[in-house]
């Protein structure tokens, strides 16, 4: 089906390498055709159906004389049989040749008669005790179809029988093959092949053994290692491969040296192959990368769509491998080390039914091959099969021993799964094949430690968290337990639990990452990608639990209580019209709100600064991952090297790594930012939030905030000039007295500097806010609830002057029975994040040295910011494998947050201080 030929009867005239034929019809009285297609000749006992000369047994085709020259007629000469020659047609019918020994020795002739026994081209005596009969049939488990082999019918018995009776070195081999064919079928109650072969192993047991392999009998072909309990294991792990492997050094780069002898499927063995060539890769693909496979700790992975017309033409005749590891012993001496094969289709015998899939219930074999074309061929050998099996996926696993530190492994182990296709339509036909080289280790004692730190610091979360509900507690000036308190105790759980998985998966990223990529002699080995699932699990918690934690402390963050507190005191008096009376009254000179507008909008701006650079953060990282090559270190090879050619083979990504080495570099830039920014750009460019504190006190407005009921912050910038409202002359004139010292100090309590405060108000203060804090809102209520004899905006205007008076008088001790001390907090009390004492009858001020304590905006909250901003950019190269659509989508999440942030927080703020939002810009 691969090429044309001219039907029968008819002769080629011209052939255009196989690619266009010219056929000419031969004449009635030279109708056959010679056996090489070009030309007519009479054929005296008939045609064949491919319309060429045919003759008898034991004769053989003459079509041209010995010079060449065409015969008008064919001849058919027969071969002499007798003892002086002993000589038979051979297969092709076109020489005689000494016939095959069987006949000789059991009928001193070529002719096998009655009542000896003739079967696959061989003479067998009836007097000798010949294998069972065997059954020629082949399964095909995956279709659920069995046929009748051709192969099987021509070569099983004789193969048996020569091996059995003569030990016939080719004739085993043959039978082993097919035997491999049937999948190594150990059913005891057929006489396949494999039936065959076992009736023969048994029965051998005086020939020896080969090599002191128990399992290699002498003259047979090395099929299994036994059905014994446990032997896997035992194959597998009781033994160390003898050399050792390192990463760095002279040794570095070594490769695996697999060599395999190839047999073909009538046991013939061809050579001995090396790996290295790519023989078991069926992909194509470079000699550099198809070398790569063997290098080892260079994990491989490759897999393509293979059409069966192709795997037809290329693989016509199946080869079978015995599969071996060279190495160099002690003395120099070359040995080889067995290489198990796991058959994953291996059709089991009663005996192993139910036995799982843990190691010791395997059965290792030795032999297989790629692709076998041949035992589905069911009538004629030179048709199409109906089925072929291929080998779909092939990997070759690398096994550290456990608590090795000299890079020790145990023998490797070949893994092959064969899909059976049923032949069709080969042109449109595909099958798909991978070949993969793993290197696993023990991960048991990893995932253990994993558990017992998940469990210590989920232990831990816990405390912290009762703690935090604790302290929130107080702070909203509360002492029943509610709903509402297990709902902040969970709340506050899934923030801690989130810090709990991000601190475990990136310490178990930088830990694969710094041990794998700087070990010499090989300890560790990478997770298998089947083994990173908790890994993946625990990003995906921190990621779903810090993202509501996230959530949280922005709702929190947009319905804070604010008011900015104006000391601005009217200067002198000015005279009035009084609407609707026609008279003027003299009244105190009104102050300017411009510089509570200012205030506001300053404020409105530093809502969502942080203390790094959110661009430069993700343009940072995605150049050293991308410009730099720290992506590189994320492959699953040995290689520490940043660049990589582009003609090298690319391992595949490893997601422990890629968290690993992303995560490492979001955090060194993060503390180099924020290290940056504290030491040099805040203390000699620009500090947003300490700017903010010395305007509020050049406004001479102060900022009175309260994040929960009873607890939030205070600044205090009333001026120390006594007025702000002023020209440009006095105010120039003002900070310079403030630079000389010829005033007083900022501070709230006299010849202090502390401006910035945390406060715990009493539950009495509260009220009274509260009842002040309603009819400043009350604008927004029903309008039935609106005093008929006063307008919403002269109402919502008494409410704001009624609130100011109220907080600057409460500053300045007016009210003894709602006073407050100030005091600094204990280390203790800063460390848990909470307040020991409760205000009962004085609200308490506790000076805030930092800035950063304020966690009403972004600049206090950079930690959860930051983790939120990791664990987001991971979670989408993750799915992705993209470090580019990381970053792309991290800087879009962060500037939609940040305008959220802004819209609602200005509403907020409009609304809480009577800021009209239209000068909010």
């Amino acid at each position: 089906g691969s090429s044309c030929v001219c039907q029968p009867g008819y002769r080629m005239v011209s052939r255009n390498d196989g690619s266009s034929f010219i056929c000419e019809k031969c004449p009635e009285n030279a109708s056959g055709v010679t056996q090489d297609g070009w030309n007519c000749i009479i054929c005296p006992k008939g045609l064949t159906s491919e319309g060429k000369c045919k003759c008898l047994n034991n004769e053989i085709l003459v079509e041209r004389s010995t010079d060449g020259i065409l015969l008008k007629e064919a001849l058919c000469v027969h071969c002499n049989g007798s003892e002086q020659s002993f000589s038979a047609s051979n297969p092709s019918g076109n020489r005689c040749v000494r016939c095959e020994q069987t006949f000789i020795s059991v009928s001193k002739s070529c002719d096998c008669s009655s009542p000896n026994v003739l079967t696959g081209g061989l003479c067998f005596s009836a007097s000798e005790s010949l294998p069972p009969k065997g059954v020629a049939t082949v399964r095909f488990g995956q279709l659920g179809i069995t046929l009748t082999s051709a192969w099987f019918v021509k070569n099983l018995q004789s193969s048996a029988s020569a091996c059995w009776l003569y030990s016939n070195l080719t004739a085993c081999q043959a039978l082993g093959n097919m035997c491999v064919m049937n999948m190594n079928s150990l059913s005891s109650s057929t006489t396949d092949a494999c039936g065959l072969f076992q009736y023969i192993y048994v029965r051998t047991a005086r020939l020896g053994i080969v090599h002191s392999i128990a399992f290699w009998r002498n003259n047979l072909p090395w099929l299994y290692y036994g059905d014994q309990p446990g032997l896997a294991s035992q194959v597998l792990e009781a033994n160390h491969f003898p050399p050792i492997f390192s990463f760095k050094g002279t040794d570095k780069d070594v490769k695996l040296q697999f060599i395999a002898a190839s047999f073909d499927a009538a046991g013939n063995f061809l050579k001995w192959q090396s790996l290295g060539g790519g023989i078991l890769q069926l992909c194509p693909d470079t000699q550099t990368k198809l070398n790569a496979a063997y290098v080892f700790g260079t994990t491989y992975r490759q897999s393509c769509k293979i059409s069966v017309s192709k795997i037809l033409l290329d693989f016509a005749n199946p080869i079978f491998y015995d599969l071996f590891l060279e190495y160099n012993g002690d003395n120099g001496q070359q040995y080889l080390w067995a290489v198990p094969v796991l058959n994953l289709n291996l059709q089991y015998s009663e005996m192993f039914v139910n036995q799982g899939s843990n190691m010791n219930s395997w059965l290792l074999t030795r032999r297989f091959f790629l692709v076998d074309a041949l035992s589905g061929k069911e009538n004629d050998l030179g048709k199409l099969p109906r089925v072929i099996r291929i080998a779909s996926k092939i990997t070759i696993s690398i096994r550290l021993v456990s608590h090795t530190q000299r890079g020790t492994i145990y023998p490797p182990l070949v893994s092959i799964a064969y899909t059976d296709v049923l032949v069709q339509n080969p042109e449109t036909q595909s099958v798909m094949v991978s070949f993969s080289v793993n290197y696993e280790m023990n991960q048991s004692e990893a995932q253990i430690q994993t558990d017992i730190a998940l469990g210590v610091l989920g232990g831990l979360a816990v405390l912290w968290s009762l703690l935090k509900t604790a302290g929130w507690k107080r702070r909203t000036g509360s002492s029943i337990i509610d709903l509402q308190t297990v709902l902040r105790f969970l709340l506050f759980y899934a923030g801690d639990l989130a810090n709990v998985f991000f601190i475990i998966t990136v310490g178990t990223g930088i830990y694969w990452l710094v041990f794998f990529k700087a070990q010499q002699f090989v300890s560790v080995l990478l997770p298998l990608p089947s083994q990173e699932g908790d890994f993946v699990t625990y990003i995906a918690c921190a990621f779903s639990l810090k993202a509501l934690q996230f959530l949280l402390f922005l709702v929190s963050q947009l319905t804070i209580d604010i008011f900015f507190i104006d000391w601005e005191r009217p200067k002198g008096k000015v005279l009035k019209a009084v609407e609707g009376e026609g008279v003027i009254k003299s009244a105190a000179a009104p102050v300017s709100i411009w510089r509570t507008y200012f205030i506001a909008n300053e404020w409105n701006e530093i809502q969502t600064v942080r203390r790094i650079n959110p661009l430069f953060q993700v343009l940072a990282v995605l150049f050293f991952l991308e410009v730099v090559g720290f992506s590189n270190l994320a492959l699953m090879d040995s290689s520490s090297n940043l660049t990589r050619s582009s003609e090298s083979y690319i391992a595949p990504w490893s997601r422990i790594l890629r968290f690993g080495v992303s995560a490492a570099l979001w955090l060194a830039v993060a503390f180099l930012q924020i290290i940056f920014f504290s030491v040099f750009y805040e203390r000699f460019v620009e500090d947003k939030i300490s700017q903010f504190v010395d305007l509020c006190s050049m406004s001479n407005i102060s900022v009175f905030l309260l994040s929960h009921s009873c607890f939030g912050y205070y600044i205090h910038g009333r001026s120390v000039h006594g007025h702000a409202d002023t020209n440009m002359e006095e105010m120039n004139l003002n900070l310079k007295r403030e630079a000389e010292n010829l005033c007083s100090q900022r501070g709230l309590l006299p010849n202090t500097d502390g401006q910035t405060f945390q406060i715990s108000i009493s539950r009495k203060m509260r009220l009274h806010y509260d009842r002040i804090h309603e009819t400043l809102t009350r604008k927004r209520g029903p309008a039935r609830l609106l005093n008929a004899s006063a307008n919403a905006f002269e109402q919502s205007t008494r409410a704001y002057n009624t609130m100011n008076k109220f907080l600057s008088s409460f500053i300045d001790h007016v009210h003894k029975e709602m006073d407050y001390i100030v005091k600094d907090k204990l280390l203790l009390e800063r460390i848990l994040g909470m307040e020991f004492m409760e205000p009962i009858e004085k609200s308490i001020f506790y000076n805030g040295k930092r800035t950063c304590d304020f966690d009403v905006l972004y600049y206090g909250n950079e930690t959860t910011l930051l983790i939120f901003d990791i664990l987001f950019f991971s979670v989408v190269d993750l799915a992705s494998q993209s470090f580019v659509l990381a970053a792309i989508l991290t800087y879009l999440q962060q500037e939609i947050f940040r305008f959220i942030r802004n819209t609602l927080g200005q509403k907020n703020l409009a609304s809480k201080t009577l800021v009209d939002e239209r000068f909010l810009i």
